[in-house]
């Protein structure tokens, strides 16, 4: 049995090499593009023929004359021949319809001679897969149908199942519609029941039948024929399809300086071909798939990058395609004066200001700046204005802003120069005469004539300067038993005399008590700017409605008999002596005042 099987495995294999000579031979004299793209096309349909070997194992069951049913294993081996029809949905998935003939009408004896008269029709259907190739094209199905078959012992012909499946090779080649199957490779379940049958031989009755359920295995080849509908162009047929070249730049549109990317991606080549790639365009220098492009010498405008790839040495195939993108020129930068502080200065003054500068693309900027007159200094975007003897009137700061490019923008500020104001003089009180009421012991805060000289050319300073005032500063001798009291009624008495005497307004005078401890007054001329608390700090105001001014008496004359001097007794005359104390030296106008003459008693 082993042997036979052998045999008839031998017979399909060197069929199927024998078959593959011519397709071999065929494929020598194809050009080298003809081993075609991966993407390879297939056809819609295909039709099989070819021989097949099936070898079916299994048990079946005699039935004997008695009725009784004896399992019986059995070995059956049948050649014969398949067919079958596939078409495609798609480029992988279809159906197909296939019919096979195995010892159809064959006698071979009894099954007590050791052979079988056994024979099997199929035909059945299903779904098939396949992974299609430029040459070689495996696949996949699995079917099921129906099957008549005759039994191993002269069972009539009986309708059964059969389902299975397996795979197989295809191999296609040149320029033609067919190919060989190098091999299909199924496996097969069928079942039949034949049911009772009588006959007589050699003058016996004899009844058979049998139930049968057989598993085989399949093997085929033979020659396969393509369809003229393919999903794509025949593959080896001819030229393959010419490649396809697409250029993309990226970005398409930058500033000068910025990278342009151009990328040129190609389809429809053979990868075993190694592809070489050119490109033209404005300063473009690559053999590579991208292209790198600088733009930094290149003026505003539109580009066109060409690029071309070519394959092959007997038959170039090549192709072309284009990128476009756009350098756009850099805006202008701005300026502008956010600040000048301050606006109007004078000739010994600075203003500071701020610019404020705008890249609309971030460049690198510059300031730079000049002014009508005076000067000015710039440390980043900040400026300071000096004028440095520029003339009063306005002036001009004009400012530039230039990026790392050369290109600028303007802006302009504006301020005052005017002229300082005066200085301000600081006016400062002016001693006048002083007076000293030392020597007068029993009229102490009497103005006596020696005070009135002085205070005659007081009040002739006050007519020369109507719009200064005097100060009467009264002070009281401590030491002697004197209070505020006494300074204050000396100040009073002073001012009196000049308003009722001299007829000063009194509002010009003022009267405070001092802190010098002396039995004297000191007058003070005060322009009206000035401020005596400032420059004869410690006085005190007197209050007038309080301190009145005294009457001025003169004492009573003694005509025959001298006067007794009140300290010790003696007899003096009429005529007072001259006094002699330390007066203040006044100045009037910074200048020494002429001396104050003394007055008699």
């Amino acid at each position: 049995m082993y042997s036979q099987l052998f045999q008839k495995t031998s017979r399909v294999l060197a069929l199927a090499f024998a078959a593959s000579l011519p397709c071999a031979l065929v494929a020598q004299v194809v050009p080298s593009q003809s081993k075609g793209n991966p993407n390879a096309p297939t056809p819609r349909w295909d039709v099989f023929a070819g021989y097949s070997m099936l070898d079916p194992t299994g048990t079946f069951y005699p039935i004997q004359p008695d009725g009784s049913v004896l399992p019986v294993s059995f070995k059956i081996e049948d050649e014969g021949l398949l067919e079958s029809v596939q078409y495609f949905f798609t480029r992988h998935v279809g159906v197909d319809v296939e019919t096979g003939e195995h010892d159809l009408f064959r006698n071979t004896g009894y099954a007590s001679t050791g052979a079988s008269n056994s024979g099997i029709f199929s035909i059945d259907g299903g779904l098939v897969y396949r992974w299609p190739g430029v040459h070689f094209t495996p696949f996949v199905h699995g079917f099921g149908g129906a099957a008549d078959i005759d039994g191993p012992d002269h069972e009539p012909y009986t309708w059964g199942p059969i389902f299975g499946g397996g795979g197989g090779l295809d191999w296609y080649f040149g320029c033609h519609n067919f190919g060989l199957r190098l091999f299909q490779a199924d496996y097969e379940y069928l079942h039949a029941n034949s049911g009772v049958s009588h006959g007589t031989l050699a003058a016996d009755d004899f009844v058979w039948g049998d139930d049968e359920s057989i598993n085989a295995f399949r093997l085929s080849a033979g020659v396969v024929f393509r369809g003229s509908s393919y999903y794509g162009p025949v593959p080896g047929c001819g030229p393959l399809p010419a490649p396809v070249l697409a250029c993309v730049a990226t970005p398409n549109l930058v500033y000068q300086g910025e990278p342009v990317t151009v990328t040129a991606t190609a389809t429809g080549l053979n990868p075993k071909q190694t592809a070489t790639y050119t490109w033209t365009g404005p300063g473009v220098s690559s053999s590579g798939e991208v292209l790198s492009v600088p733009t930094s010498a290149l003026a505003p405008g539109t580009y066109n990058v060409r690029a071309t790839v070519t394959q092959g040495t007997k038959s170039v195939q090549s192709a072309q395609c284009e990128a476009s993108f756009t350098v756009k020129g850099f805006e202008l930068p701005t300026c502008d004066v956010t600040s000048m502080t301050p606006e109007i200065i004078t000739s010994d003054q600075t203003s500071t200001f701020t610019l404020t500068g705008r890249s609309p693309q971030n460049l690198p900027l510059q300031y730079s700046c000049s002014s009508s007159a005076g000067v000015v200094n710039l440390s980043g975007n900040t400026g300071t204005f000096s004028p440095s003897g520029a003339p009063e009137g306005p002036i001009t700061i004009n400012c530039q802003v230039k990026d790392d490019h050369g290109q600028t923008a303007a802006c302009k500020a504006s301020l005052t120069i005017k002229q300082p104001p005066p200085p301000v003089i600081t006016y400062h009180i002016q001693p006048l005469c002083p007076i000293d009421f030392s020597r007068d012991k029993i009229r102490p805060l009497r103005v006596d004539n020696e005070a009135k000289a002085c205070l005659d050319q007081v009040a002739i300073e006050l007519k020369k300067s109507p719009d200064d005032t005097l100060l009467v500063v009264g002070e009281a001798a401590s030491s002697a038993g004197e209070g505020e009291e006494s300074a204050a009624q000396r100040a009073v008495n002073t001012k009196n005399y000049l308003v009722t005497e001299q007829g000063i307004d009194a509002t010009r005078i003022t009267v405070v008590i001092g802190n010098e401890g002396t039995h004297g007054v000191e007058e003070f001329l005060v322009p009206p700017n000035a401020n005596y608390t400032s420059d004869l700090p410690g006085t005190k105001p007197v209050d007038e409605n309080v301190v009145k001014p005294q009457e001025r008496k003169p004492l009573p004359m003694r005509h025959h008999a001298a006067a007794a001097d009140p300290s010790t007794g003696a007899a003096t005359t009429n005529t007072p002596k001259p006094a002699h104390h330390k007066k203040k030296k006044a100045t009037v106008g910074g200048k020494p005042s002429p001396a104050t003459p003394s007055n008699g008693p």
